[in-house]
């Protein structure tokens, strides 16, 4: 009687190990293709039209906006995404990521100062998108821009916006 005790124990044991085991596999399937997704895909990027080359002044920085590079059906407003866009020349244009890069709160450009500000923590850039002062690691990210057809456009991607072209200020 006592050997079927040990027996029947040691095998519920077992079940309850192996459910466990594969409860367990089974949760970290989704943590490690969340991990290694990013480098697993491409990150897709498109050219938006913000607008046409007369509708900026040369000398003077706005806020454009437009669709991210992967704006699916359901996301609704979190598929519109936003840059700083100066007018630098004829033909020279600097788009700016909108998030500071200190942890990615949404900076604004105080024109009569030139400079951009960070209300989170008071992270400061300068006109260039270059560091000025506060906690940011270093100046704004840039996106690649070109003009095609009369029109600017800005390279995209999809949120959350990271430095978009290798590019740091």
């Amino acid at each position: 009687m006592e050997e079927e005790n040990i027996n029947r124990r040691s095998f519920i044991i077992r079940v309850l190990y192996g459910i466990g085991g594969v409860l367990g596999a089974i949760t970290m399937v989704p943590v490690i293709s969340a991990l290694f997704s990013p480098l697993l895909r491409n990150t897709p990027r498109d050219w938006r039209v913000v607008g046409r080359v007369n509708d900026f002044k040369i000398g003077k920085t706005v806020l454009v906006k437009y669709k991210n590079a992967l704006p699916l059906e359901w996301s609704g407003l979190s598929s519109e995404t936003a840059s700083w866009l100066q007018r630098n020349s004829e033909k020279e244009f600097t788009a700016f990521a909108i998030n500071c890069t200190h942890l990615g709160c949404p900076v604004r450009w105080e024109g009569d100062a030139e400079l951009f500000l960070c209300p989170c923590h008071g992270g400061v850039y300068n006109k260039d998108g270059s560091y000025a002062a506060g906690p940011p690691p270093h100046g704004l990210n840039k996106y690649p821009v070109r003009i095609r057809n009369n029109n600017v456009e800005i390279l995209t991607s999809p949120v959350p916006i990271t430095n978009i072209g290798g590019e740091k200020s």
